[in-house]
Formats: C-alpha cells, structure tokens, sequence
C-alpha cells in the first residue's frame, strides 16, 4: 500500500511534513471512489476527469492527481511543476490536490515507482487471440501455489495496466498482467513500467490490422514483450510454436524460450484431444518425457493452446504437472462465452464480445462438437484491414462445413454468406440481415429444442442484444 508522501516524493525531493498515511486505492472513475483514495483527473476525447475531482472528495478521496486548475475548489493544492517547491505540510483532513503537467504521465510514472518497490514476479500475456481467457487461466493455475493478482477486465492498456500496479498490495507473490496492442512501442512502454520476466505469446492475426496494417507489423509489435524481457535464466518467453510468426520471435529475446504446441517438436505439447461439449475437453499434456492426462471444464477443442500457455507457466515457477493438473481441473474459467437456454430447451451460444477470423472459426469447432440443429448467427468482424474480404471468407467456409443454418449480419457478413454458398451451404439455409434487430425477429419465435445457436460478431454490433432477445423468448 503506497502512501502519500511517497507519491509526492515521485516527483520531487522536497521534504514533507504530514502525508505519512496509505493510499487504500487509486480510480480514475469518481464513482468508484471509496474512503483514502487517491483520484486522478485524465482527460479524454469524451470526458474531462477534472469535471468530478468534488465528487471524488465528497466520496472521501484522500488526493487528487490534477493537470489543471479546479474551479471553487477549497482545499490544499500542491503545485509539483515547480521542482524548487519549498518545504511543505499535508494536512490529513483537507482535501489535497496534487497538480502535474500531465495526470496520465503522472500515474504511469506513480506505477512504475510502485513496481520497483514490489517483491514480485510479472508475468506479461500478449497476441491477437486467447489474451484474457490465457491470463484468466494462468492466473487459477498459479492461485493453487501462489498468491496471485492479475489485472481485471481490460485494464490492458497505458491506463488500465498502470492501475492495477498501484492497486496491488506488498503481499501478492505473482502478478498476471495482460496487454494489449494498438501501435508500435506500446507494448514496450507496458513493459518498461511493469518489467515482465515470463513474457507468453498466443498468436499473431489480422485482429487490428486496420490500424497497424499488416500481420508483420502486429508481430512486430507482439514480440516488443519477449524484446523485453531479462536474459536467461531469469526472463522466460513461453512461444507458441504452431505459429510461424511467433516461433520466429525466438529471435527477439535473450530468454529462455519455451515452445508449446500441437505436435512433439514444441516443448510442452498436447494431444488426444477430445472435445466434450459443455462439459469442457479432455487432453494428454507432454513435457520432458512426462505426460498427464487432462479433463479441464472449458469449452471448445480450441482451448487447448490456451491450456498448454496455462501449464507451461506454471512449470516455469515450479509447479509439477500434478498440481498444474489439480488447479485446471478445478478452473472455472470460462471467458466470455455463456450457454443459456430459452423457455423452448433452444441452447444459445454467446460469444459476442468480440469476433475475428481466428476466433469465429474456434466457435465454429464447439458448435460442430454439440448435439442438435447448428445455427450461426455471424456479424461483421472489424478491424482487419487488408484482411478484411479473406478473413470473411476463411469464415464462410468453416460454416459451410458446420452449419444448418446461416444468418449474417452487416454488410462484410456478406462475404460469410455468399462464400458460405459458394463452399456448398444451400442458398435456402442462408439468410443476410442488416443489424442485430432483425436477426432477433428471424429466431425469436421459430426456436426448437434441438437448436444449438451460435452468436457471434465484432462489439460494435451490438450482437449480444441477440442472446437476451432470444433468452427471454417465450
């Protein structure tokens, strides 16, 4: 738990009388303000958090990070811009603001000072598929041995990451931090503020590819976390064989590297894999000469790449694959995707937080493993770029393989429809509509009980309104 006064020594040596009492969090939502918080006032494209530094004081903040002046504010303020301040008193029952040149800079520079002082081994996750449901996995592994904090949702970023830092006490042994890729060096910075020494890559795809512009430079910007990492033996790189663009950032680290896969050329592999429905799947785990037999409660023979990084983490800190065992069989990891049923016995799949080619196939494999009528409900997938026309159709293939029925939304759903027919999938099981609205109407009323549906799309649908249209389905 950082205190105060150590904030303030962040930026400059002036010597502090009073201030000596912890910080018991840092938001940057004054809504999420509870009594002793620290408040940092960012400013946005769409919100200005200088608008409710009051608010987070009347919550009972204990400080606030500012970067501009507040308007009626009466209290202390601490100008740390002026380097040659002189000496000061904090007083503990006045609200304080502390003002900077820039409160975003401000956390990331309070975070990085706070990593230093932890005791702690980071374990950084990246690529363009399977990045939280990994850190949600390696984090119920590690939680068997350790004492383990991982950053919540998708505090991913040059925010939400530094947030979690400072959100951690001294008593965690290890730290599980996703992050996330939208320009070249991010990731570094990320890096550079947490100091990751097991760095685990899933894949590299077209996710994004509209902003970066190619697969090469998403790599390129994927492999800124194993560049990163400290030299053998203490840095570890956990790459994903079956990927040609991550095997080949062996080249990019001074870690030990450790290859996981499908095949017996990786390290740590698998195979026998069985995938059993809502029930999970069953695989044997290799590594060394050693092998265990698996039954982990996660949907879609996918998962078992996402089980493999899990392991091979965990073995990376000592775990034997005994207690690896235990803790997957235990997991109830089970990101993003919900099956529910409606009143008619109908099973929905909902997995629309977020959709790319690589993922919406994977979904494709667990409908094809269940039981019953297929149907899959495809939106848009944004963000591919230069993918965007393969990436559809890659799509519109597997479905054609899947599939009874088709339904797509948007207008790049287009490409999933019309490929789908060109792959074989008669043009009378194949619907195009244009928003999740009418997709709903189309299935509201028609379900059966042997219907399995699969929903998926980009987020900027809105295609899980779908799920709850058809949930509350009479």
């Amino acid at each position: 738990m950082i205190f105060l006064s150590e904030i303030i020594r962040v930026f400059s040596p002036i010597r502090i009388t009073g201030g000596n009492f912890p910080i018991t969090e840092t938001a940057i939502d004054s809504r999420n303000i509870i009594p002793g918080a620290l408040f940092i006032a960012l400013e946005g494209e769409n919100s200005d958090g200088h608008l409710f530094v009051q608010q987070a004081f009347k919550k009972g903040a204990a400080a606030a990070i500012i970067s501009k002046n507040i308007p009626n504010f009466d209290g202390q303020i601490i100008d740390l811009r002026d380097h040659h301040a002189e000496d000061i008193e904090i007083y503990q029952n006045e609200p304080l603001c502390i003002r900077v040149e820039n409160s975003l800079k401000a956390l990331q520079k309070i975070a990085s000072y706070w990593r230093n002082q932890l005791d702690i081994r980071v374990i950084g996750i990246t690529g363009s598929v399977g990045k939280s449901s990994t850190k949600e996995l390696v984090t119920d592994v590690l939680s068997n041995k350790f004492n383990t904090f991982k950053n919540p949702g998708n505090y991913n970023n040059e925010i939400g990451l530094p947030l979690t830092i400072l959100n951690l006490g001294k008593g965690y042994q290890k730290l599980v931090l996703e992050m996330g890729f939208y320009y070249p060096g991010e990731i570094s910075f990320l890096c550079q503020i947490s100091k990751p020494e097991i760095g685990v890559i899933t894949n590299v795809g077209t996710v994004h590819a509209e902003r970066a512009g190619s697969q090469k430079i998403i790599a390129e910007g994927k492999s800124e976390l194993v560049a990163s990492l400290p030299a053998a033996p203490k840095g570890k790189a956990i790459l994903n064989y079956d990927d040609p663009y991550v095997r080949a950032m062996a080249d990019k680290t001074q870690a030990d590297i450790i290859f996981y896969g499908l095949e017996p050329n990786a390290d740590i592999w698998t195979d026998e894999i069985v995938g059993l429905g809502l029930e999970g799947i069953r695989m044997k785990l290799h590594w060394q000469g050693y092998s265990i037999s698996l039954k982990v409660p996660i949907l879609g023979r996918h998962s078992a790449q996402t089980i493999l990084r899990a392991a091979a983490v965990g073995i990376m800190e000592g775990m034997t694959l005994e207690e690896i065992a235990a803790a997957l069989s235990e997991s109830n990891t089970q990101l993003r995707l919900v099956a529910v049923r409606t009143s008619t016995g109908a099973l929905i799949l909902d997995d629309t937080y977020n959709a790319t080619p690589e993922s919406t196939i994977a979904a494709l494999d667990l409908l094809s493993e269940l039981k019953g009528q297929k149907i899959a409900v495809l939106g848009d997938m944004l963000e591919l770029g230069q993918y965007e026309e393969i990436g559809h159709a890659r799509v519109g293939e597997k479905a054609a393989k899947v599939v009874n029925f088709l339904i797509t939304v948007g207008e790049r759903g287009r490409i999933i429809a019309e490929t789908a027919k060109l792959a074989g999938l008669s043009p009378t099981a194949v619907t195009c509509v244009q928003d999740a609205t009418a997709a709903s109407n189309l299935l509201r009323y028609n379900l059966k009980s042997d219907d399995v549906v699969l929903v998926k799309g980009s987020h900027g649908l809105r295609m899980d309104r779908i799920s709850t249209i058809l949930e509350d389905a009479k």
